[in-house]
């Protein structure tokens, strides 16, 4: 347990890394996977967009004990198609294809005649394509007018190439999120498009948060640095990761409270269509701002000249004649504790007879073959006796 709160803890400091920076391949392969997916949704499935963007008629009264099917079928009886009934809370909402004064009272004593509601509490709202057209126009001119803010202001406050690291990161959440609402067949609302903009925001001040680490940690880098661009990143990553997390986990659990607890239980209609384009957003922004921006950012950096100096010049001092030989030194010294370690040591020379450097004094000194000449070396303190003081030798 101590052992675990203490890793923990190591991480939650930054002490211990782990390598996103080197790894842009992994990530760009999960992100490409994501985005092909999206696509195929948007294009294949589509997306489901509400009565304010494509016009219609709404209608909305309570009926607690009728099911789905009977207020469908009410509907239908009136002379209305293509309706879509949802239960918001404890009351019905059906859209419908736009239709007239005519058609839409009719539908309303429909509606009061089988399911035994009042035909004054039926509620009616029609909504033009005109309408949702401008609706749609608005929509995207607050994107690119958010866009065109962003890429300024990240390029005064930092540069652009983190501007660049950071549109494409919200473009990818873009479009994740929309491929979600194509496969999940949620309505599109103006609710979802305020949630859309939410969620760039919430992506962008992530994104924020790392590269303003990142250009912190490498502001010092120089020629003489022992670090890369991408190994100095990385470090600067490892030390907002955690709290980059916990932010994104606090956000995220009142997001998903409300989309599936809200949904399930109370049937919030909008709020549904709102958190959902939060929850997946939230999930998306903070996988993209670390995965995708900070690696594409780095890629985008060890281009310039000076980090390709650097990045050279560390290649050129790892492989300098001075480690290597510093390398050889220490492979010299650690082959003699291999060769002690052996079961039966090597005889020694000199022991051997008419071996060794002896071999040939014997001749010359006249010493027989046939005896063995022996080297005592001293091994140990020498044992010299005490020769006392003056007086004391004198009185010998």
């Amino acid at each position: 347990m101590l052992g675990t709160r203490a890793i923990v803890s190591r991480i939650y400091r930054g002490e211990i890394s782990a390598d996103i920076v080197g790894r842009p391949k992994l990530w760009y392969s999960i992100s490409g996977v994501l985005l092909v997916l999206s696509i195929a949704g948007l294009v294949f499935q589509g997306l489901n967009f509400g009565v304010e963007f494509k016009g219609g008629s709404v209608f909305t009264f309570s009926a607690p004990s009728a099911s789905i099917e009977q207020v469908r079928g009410a509907v239908n009886s009136g002379g209305a198609h293509q309706a879509i009934v949802q239960k918001a809370g404890g009351d019905w909402r059906v859209t419908t294809e736009s239709l007239s004064s005519a058609k839409v009272t009719e539908v309303k004593q429909s509606v009061a005649g089988e399911l035994k509601v009042p035909a004054e509490k039926v509620s009616t709202q029609v909504v033009g394509a005109s309408w949702g057209g401008e609706v749609s126009a608005k929509a995207w001119q607050a994107l690119l007018v958010f866009m065109v803010l962003i890429i300024a202001y990240l390029s005064v406050a930092f540069e652009w190439r983190m501007a660049l690291a950071a549109v494409v990161a919200l473009v990818h959440d873009l479009v994740i999120t929309a491929g979600v609402y194509a496969w999940s067949g949620f309505e599109v609302t103006p609710a979802t498009l305020l949630g859309f903009l939410t969620i760039l925001g919430y992506s962008l001040y992530d994104a924020v948060v790392v590269f303003d680490m990142i250009k912190e940690v490498t502001k010092p880098l120089g020629p003489t640095s022992r670090i890369t661009y991408s190994e100095a990143a990385n470090q600067a990553l490892s030390s907002t990761l955690v709290r980059s997390l916990n932010t994104s986990l606090v956000a995220i659990l009142p997001v998903a409270a409300i989309l599936f607890i809200g949904t399930t239980l109370f049937g919030a209609g909008t709020l549904k269509d709102l958190s959902l384009a939060l929850f997946v957003g939230m999930i998306v922004g903070t996988y993209s701002s670390i995965c995708v921006a900070t690696p594409l950012l780095v890629q985008l950096k060890e281009r310039e000249p000076r980090f390709r100096e650097l990045r050279a010049n560390i290649a050129r001092r790892e492989n300098s004649a001075k480690r290597q030989a510093k390398i050889a030194k220490t492979q010299v010294a650690v082959a003699p504790e291999r060769d002690n370690g052996a079961d039966e040591p090597a005889e020694p020379e000199d022991d051997r007879p008419g071996g060794g450097e002896a071999s040939g004094d014997r001749t010359e000194q006249g010493i027989p073959a046939s005896v063995t000449v022996r080297k005592v070396v001293q091994q140990g303190p020498r044992q010299q006796p005490k020769r006392g003081t003056r007086q004391q030798r004198r009185g010998k």
